[in-house]
C-alpha cells in the first residue's frame, strides 16, 4: 500500500496560526523545515527513549538551516515532567550561550512536547519551537493548540503557559515504532472528539479501530487528520480555554485525578483519559442527558481499544480532593465535560453525591 500524501490541518489565530503537516518520511524530508526563522543554533529536546531512535535523523535535516545544532536528551516518563527538568533545558541553553532566536525542537511525545513548549515560552520571554510529536497521543492532542505546561505533586499540568509553536510535523512513521500501550493511550485522545463533537467520526473509529491497531497509515492518517481538524475548529474560536476549549476535556477530570492520585507515571495519560470517558459519560446519563446505551456503546470502545475502564480504589474523598484542584474547578466547585447528546459537550457541574455514585460504579 502506498502511503498517504502529506495532508495539511490549518490553525487559524491570526499572525501566530501555523500548520499541522501529517504524512510519512516527514523526518527525511529537509523540506518540511523550510521557512522556519533563521538562527544560529537550534536545539533538539527529547528523551532517552525517542532520542536514540529520531534524533540523528531531525539533526540531519536541520543541518542546512542551522550551524549549531545540539540535543538534550530529557528521562522518559510523566514522572519526569517537572521543575528539575525544565531546568535541564535552562542549564543546557544558558550553558551553550543560546539567544533568543535559538529554535527549539520537541521530538518525542505530550511529556517531551509540554515541558519543551513552556521552556520555549519561558527561555528569554520566549523563544520559537516547533513540536515533532512521535506518539498517536502526542499527534493528535497535546502538540496542538499551544497548551505547555509541567505537573505539580498537587496537580497536573498546573504551571504553563500559552505558547504556539510555529508548526507540527506528524511523522506517521514515528509510529511504527510506538508499543501497543502507548498506542492505545493516544487511541484515548481519538476517541474523545467523537463524543464531543462528531458522533459520525466515532462511528468511523468503530469500524476501523483494527486497520488502526495493525498500523495501517491510511487509517492513522485520517485518525489524526480528523483529530487534528475537530481541535483546530476549538482552539481558533477559544484558544485560551475560556469556554469551549475545556469541552477537549472530556474524561480528563476524571482521568487526572487517577493520575495524580496513583503518582505520576503509573498510569498513562491515555489510560487515565480511557476510564474517565467512561466515568464521564456515566455522570452524564446519572444528569440524565443521555441514555445508557450511549454510555455502553463508548466503554465498548474503550474496551477495544485496550483501555482501563475501572479506576484504581483511591477513595471517593481523595478523588473529590483531587478534582476540586482542577483548572476547571471554580470556588472549589468542579465543573465537568458532560455529553449533552451524541457529539455535543458542555461543561456542568454535578452534586458529589452524583459523583460518589459513578465512582462506586467504575472505581475499585
Amino acid at each position: 500500500m502506498n502511503p498517504p500524501s502529506l495532508q495539511t490541518v490549518s490553525i487559524d489565530l491570526g499572525d501566530r496560526g501555523y500548520d499541522i503537516r501529517i504524512g510519512s518520511g516527514l523526518l527525511d524530508g529537509p523540506a518540511q523545515f523550510e521557512g522556519l526563522p533563521k538562527a544560529a543554533t537550534a536545539a533538539i529536546v527529547t528523551n532517552s527513549v525517542v532520542g536514540p531512535l529520531y534524533a540523528q535523523r531531525l539533526a540531519a535535516c536541520l543541518k542546512g538551516v542551522y550551524p549549531s545544532i545540539r540535543i538534550l536528551e530529557l528521562p522518559d516518563g510523566e514522572a519526569h515532567k517537572d521543575w528539575a527538568s525544565l531546568n535541564l533545558i535552562f542549564d543546557d541553553l544558558l550553558g551553550a550561550g543560546c539567544d533568543r532566536k535559538t529554535v527549539l525542537f520537541a521530538l518525542g511525545g505530550g511529556v517531551v512536547g509540554d515541558i519543551t513548549g513552556f521552556a520555549a515560552a519561558s527561555y528569554m520571554r520566549g523563544i520559537p519551537f516547533v513540536q515533532v510529536p512521535t506518539t498517536l497521543l502526542a499527534q493528535v492532542d497535546s502538540s496542538v493548540g499551544g497548551k505547555t505546561a509541567i505537573n505539580h505533586p498537587l496537580g497536573k499540568n498546573m504551571i504553563g503557559a500559552f505558547y504556539q509553536p510555529l508548526r507540527v510535523l506528524a511523522d506517521l512513521d514515528t509510529l511504527d515504532t510506538l508499543s501497543d500501550r502507548e498506542l492505545a493511550a493516544g487511541l484515548a485522545e481519538v476517541i474523545k472528539y467523537g463524543p464531543i463533537a462528531d458522533d459520525a467520526f466515532l462511528g468511523w473509529i468503530e469500524t476501523n479501530l483494527d486497520a488502526i491497531w495493525a498500523r495501517d497509515k491510511t487509517a492513522l492518517a485520517y485518525a489524526i487528520k480528523r483529530s487534528c481538524e475537530i481541535k483546530a475548529w476549538v482552539v481558533s474560536q477559544d484558544e485560551r480555554e475560556n469556554g469551549l476549549r475545556a469541552i477537549l476535556n472530556f474524561g480528563h477530570t476524571f482521568g487526572h485525578a487517577i493520575e495524580a492520585g496513583l503518582g505520576y507515571g503509573e498510569w498513562l495519560h491515555g489510560e487515565g483519559v480511557g476510564c474517565g470517558m467512561v466515568m464521564a459519560a456515566d455522570l452524564s446519563r446519572r444528569l440524565g442527558l443521555i441514555d445508557q446505551a450511549y454510555v455502553d456503546r463508548l466503554t465498548r470502545l474503550i474496551v477495544r481499544a485496550r483501555l482501563p475502564v475501572r479506576g484504581p480504589a483511591l477513595g471517593a474523598d481523595r478523588y473529590l480532593e483531587l478534582m476540586r484542584v482542577d483548572k476547571k474547578a471554580e470556588g472549589g466547585e468542579i465543573r465537568f465535560v458532560v455529553i449533552e447528546a451524541p457529539g455535543r459537550a458542555a461543561m456542568r457541574p454535578a452534586p458529589d453525591a452524583v459523583v460518589r455514585e459513578v465512582l462506586a460504579a467504575h472505581a475499585g
